[in-house]
């Protein structure tokens, strides 16, 4: 299918992000651009309107230019807040080059991206206070300037709030040196150190016309109104919540809620009048199972499935009634709930039905740091259940050296393709040929266009008879159990076959489990889970691709910030024991 058959709106260009600061103040003015609570407890929002966040931005940045921090690079290390929001684009706009790092870093893996970055200045939150000042005293890295988003009255510490105001006093007595700014919009602009789930992380080179023809993109792909109000929870130095929830959705007006932790998020979607949000989809299937389990407790599951089957029946003439009809179990965990946006990973066809039956708008997406990061992905008209939609608007995917299945290497060409890795010629040398980004995932195209991901390169189970198995497709159906929290396929070396044995980490909710199996000993539970692996996902297999061994148990398996399963540390872990 053409791409001018799949875009459904007309899109606004970008072209840096000084233009997206004019929008906000010529277009949203005066419409709140974030909303927050102090504490989870607080029952009183804080709310900033898009002037304000302009404003400050503006001033920050004017602050930043008078350090001598212009052509430099500054790091931003916080929790998701509106102080790390307007950092971001003060940094940007000032022609510094922006490093988001990840607030859950050990504090050895801080310091050695602050050096590998070489900035000299980072914005933190009060967290971060003490390894920070340590490290600015060893001397041993170009930190000059640290500025505190929390107020503090350490001498060797510049308080966000100070900078704001002395930045405001310049602009207000006609200071022109951020307005005099002359962005590159090639220039690389943001440094983004990738969650290393397969090797140490690499410093991914992006600019801001990367990120801008992302944004563009996507804006011609789905409905996101002024009226929403999507929740961040996923951490924003990542480029997914970064560019879709920040960036992506300032750009239409949105308000931004910050959620209060992901123990929160089922509250946070109720007390925001959430409407949407980005996510992955472990954070999806587990709400998927908490609905299912209510339906089935409440003895509705039939109706439920009578009653979805009469809605999509009538969605055929344009009649949608779902959300009508499926009114109580929205209000029961969030009532405007409209849109979801899904990535990262593959998603169950039973989660996806569940969502989509229920009128909420259900869009995969598929994509990678290295590509701003949505490099394909569903729209609000074309969708195919399994895959994560086709080629954004501007961008080319092809299948590089596909097996007799179409199954090869996905390949990408387009404006939002990273400049390249920070001082590491090899490494780029390896994913950039000949004007392709080649992204180490596997996959296939089918005849309409839509892209199938069957797993990562690196990931693939290559059985002695050259059977290859994809991860990947067997943990969908494992975690399709109801008590299966998260698990993890791979290939356990068995020297006497000489071959792998295909084995699985099944990680299992204690709660569901004691519910299910009340009376069982936690030493029974491996035989039970063992006989539904048997019984429900073997039989579904072909002989070689059938699970011969399980390790259960109730703790998480090792994950990124954005809920990757780290599946080399862990199948690492595994073969140590």
């Amino acid at each position: 299918m053409e791409d001018k058959k799949r875009k459904l709106y007309k899109g606004r260009t970008l072209n840096n992000f000084k233009e997206l600061i004019e929008r906000y103040e010529n277009e949203y003015s005066e419409k709140i651009a974030f909303t927050y609570k102090e504490n989870p407890k607080s029952k009183e929002f804080i709310n900033i309107s898009y002037s304000k966040f302009a404003s400050d931005i503006k001033s920050l940045a004017t602050s930043l230019i008078h350090l001598g921090l212009s052509k430099k690079r500054v790091a931003i290390i916080a929790s998701n807040r509106y102080e790390w929001c307007v950092s971001y684009l003060a940094i940007t706009t000032s022609d510094i080059v922006v490093v988001p790092l990840d607030k859950s870093l050990p504090d050895n893996e801080i310091e050695s991206l602050i050096k590998r970055s070489e900035v000299e200045a980072i914005i933190f939150d009060k967290k971060h206070i003490d390894v920070l000042k340590n490290l600015k005293a060893s001397n041993t890295t170009n930190l000059k300037h640290l500025i505190c988003m929390d107020n503090t009255e350490d001498k060797d510490v510049i308080n966000y709030s100070i900078l704001v105001s002395k930045g405001n006093y310049l602009l207000e007595n006609d200071d022109q040196k951020y307005q005099n700014i002359k962005l590159d919009n090639n220039k690389i602009s943001i440094m983004l150190f990738t969650s290393g789930t397969t090797a140490i992380s690499k410093a991914v080179m992006l600019s801001q016309a990367n990120i801008c023809a992302d944004i563009y993109a996507l804006s011609q792909m789905t409905d996101i109104r002024r009226e929403d109000i999507f929740l961040s929870f996923l951490p924003l130095h990542h480029t997914f919540e970064s560019t879709c929830t920040f960036l992506y959705g300032t750009s239409c007006g949105i308000t931004v809620a910050f959620s209060d932790g992901l123990r929160y998020v089922a509250n946070n979607l109720k007390e925001f009048n959430i409407t949407g949000f980005v996510s992955v989809p472990l954070m999806l299937e587990i709400m998927y199972k908490k609905i299912d389990k209510a339906i089935e407790e409440q003895g509705k599951k039939k109706l439920v499935k009578t009653m979805s089957s009469v809605c999509n029946f009538l969605l055929k003439f344009g009649i949608d009634i779902r959300r009508k009809v499926f009114k109580t179990i929205l209000n029961s965990f969030a009532p405007n709930l409209r849109v979801l946006i899904a990535g990262g990973a593959p998603m169950s066809k039973d989660a996806i039905e569940c969502f989509v039956n229920l009128g909420i708008n259900l869009l995969q997406g598929y994509g990678l740091t290295e590509t701003s990061p949505v490099l394909a992905g569903e729209n609000d008209k074309y969708k195919k259940a399994g895959s994560v939609g086709f080629a954004l608007p501007g961008i080319t995917i092809e299948i590089d050296n596909s097996n007799d299945e179409g199954i090869g290497e996905i390949k990408a060409k387009g404006p939002t393709i990273m400049k390249g890795y920070y001082e590491n010629e090899e490494a780029t040398n390896e994913v950039l040929k000949d004007g392709w980004f080649y992204t180490g995932d596997l996959g296939y195209i089918d005849k309409e266009g839509y892209l199938f991901i069957t797993g990562r390169k690196k990931d693939v189970i290559v059985l002695k008879n050259g059977k290859n198995i994809y991860p990947e497709e067997l943990e969908i159906l494992i975690n399709k159990l109801p008590y299966v929290a998260e698990s993890l396929v791979f290939g356990m070396p068995d020297s006497k076959k000489d071959d792998l044995v295909l084995s699985a980490k099944i990680v299992y909710n204690k709660d569901v489990m004691k519910e299910l199996f009340e009376g069982k000993d936690v030493n029974e539970y491996h035989d039970i889970i063992w006989q539904d692996i048997k019984a429900q996902i073997n039989t579904q297999m072909p002989a070689y691709k059938s699970i011969r061994d399980i390790i259960v148990t109730d703790a998480p398996l090792i994950k990124t910030t954005t809920q990757k399963i780290k599946r080399h540390e862990e199948i690492k872990k595994i073969l140590e024991k």
